[in-house]
């Protein structure tokens, strides 16, 4: 179901003030998107095991995806999960995530996979390509990389996109109808 206006579906869908989220997003279950938080067209955001939760300043690409997703066998009427993702992470084109908790300032490049079990803290970069699948704490600056996946931390965590954010709130709207914050403006 993609987006809309009707009443049931902004009721379930919070969108903060200075976000900017693209028409030809899917949208689908209980999803709050944080200030500052840019969501490119064609991106696909399933909260089916719970709401999901996105904080500020991320940034979130074509093609990408977080799933909330239910796991073989479980009840959706008992299940409530919710997947929080913190604040200046950027899912690059056509990532993928079903990390239930993901940390600030964490990278997924293009084409990577991230599995349900795993757990993202903050400052990790995942290396195009990469799938991480296993249940495990990624540590803090952590870098996978490559087709080995090879581990290595950083001294520092990544700086936030603030620039490309700037500049996607500036000209998206240009160019894309944009679904409107859920908050009034004051």
């Amino acid at each position: 179901m993609e987006a809309s206006s009707d009443s049931a579906r902004s009721s379930r869908l919070k969108i903060a003030r200075g976000a900017v989220v693209c028409a030809g997003t899917k949208l689908d279950g209980y999803i709050t998107i944080g200030a500052r938080t840019v969501i490119h067209p064609r991106a696909l955001i399933i909260a089916e095991a719970g709401p999901i939760v996105i904080g500020e300043g991320n940034l979130i690409e074509e093609q990408s995806t977080l799933y909330n997703r239910l796991m073989e066998g479980e009840d959706p009427a008992s299940t409530q999960r919710v997947m929080t993702i913190g604040n200046n992470n950027v899912f690059e084109v056509g990532s993928y995530c079903e990390a239930v908790r993901l940390g600030d300032n964490n990278i997924l490049e293009a084409k990577t996979k991230v599995g349900h079990g795993v757990e993202l803290t903050n400052g990790c970069i995942i290396g195009a390509g990469c799938c991480i699948s296993n249940k495990e704490i990624i540590p803090e600056n952590t870098v996978i990389s490559g087709s080995q996946q090879m581990r290595r931390l950083q001294l520092e965590r990544p700086a936030p996109q603030t620039l490309q954010l700037d500049f996607l709130t500036k000209i998206l709207p240009n160019h894309h109808h944009l679904i409107r914050s859920s908050k009034p403006k004051i």
